[in-house]
């Protein structure tokens, strides 16, 4: 099992918290001592985690231009989740509410749209092994602890997990421009899968041709499209909220 490099506090905390047998070694910036900063490495001289204090320099070359915050990681590599991990996930939940992110390679994004996923109550959010980013450092940080929470589970073929998604009775909502649906305006409650696409590009045919219906974020100003992190957050919590008008 490979090992990887972890920054900034909440990605740390978050790991430290929940899998602190991951940790193999913590890098610290020399001189610091604050009250967010020494919680973190007392608790990790609890589980005997060994810590170095490094200059700024040396810890911005560990990560690699990146901001750490002053704190660095290395730990065993994660849990990885695949297309049985997700059947068990569908079958645990009454009403599966999950993310597809279908060609989103910047990994600031990735974090982006799993810290949104966390905040509401995605169970999974899906990524083909292929054209999409990794779940490195720079995805957990922007996460911002996310990234332990929720699932990330990378398929083979995309199409053929949203037919299967389909079968367990799961609604498959797509984004486009070009649809007359506004997302405010769509029925979104139940079992649902919501797809998004890359910037630029979206969704690739196939993944398009698998969606049940199509829906788009209504537009008012001179800007033609959003980030797709700042997109997802939009549908993410529309949904959440007709999902909650029905709990109500």
């Amino acid at each position: 099992m490979s090992n990887e490099l972890i920054f900034g506090f909440h990605s740390v905390e978050a790991i430290l918290a929940k899998e602190p047998e991951r940790f193999i070694e913590i890098y610290a910036l020399k001189g610091r001592e604050d009250k967010r900063l020494n919680p973190i490495l007392e608790l990790a001289e609890q589980f005997g985690v060994s810590v170095q204090f490094m200059h700024r320099k040396t810890l911005d070359e560990k990560a690699d231009g990146e901001q750490h915050q002053g704190l660095i990681a290395k730990v065993k590599a994660g849990k990885t989740y695949s297309e049985k991990d997700l059947d068990e996930i569908i079958a645990r939940h009454e009403t599966p509410f999950l993310l597809v992110l279908d060609g989103v390679t910047d990994p600031h994004n990735l974090g982006a749209c799993l810290r949104s996923a966390d905040a509401a109550g995605v169970h999974a959010v899906i990524v083909p092994k292929d054209n999409s980013a990794k779940l490195n450092g720079v995805a957990r940080k922007v996460a911002c602890g996310a990234a332990e929470t929720v699932p990330l589970v990378h398929v083979t073929n995309l199409a053929r997990t949203l037919r299967e998604i389909k079968d367990a009775g799961v609604w498959v909502i797509g984004t486009a421009g070009e649809t007359d649906t506004h997302v405010f305006d769509a029925k979104l409650t139940g079992p649902i899968a919501l797809v998004m696409g890359a910037e630029g590009t979206g969704m690739r045919r196939l993944t398009r041709e698998h969606c049940d219906t199509l829906v788009k974020i209504p537009m008012v100003g001179t800007v033609s499209s959003l980030n797709v992190s700042v997109a997802t957050g939009i549908c993410l919590f529309e949904i959440l909220r007709q999902r909650n008008l029905i709990s109500l």
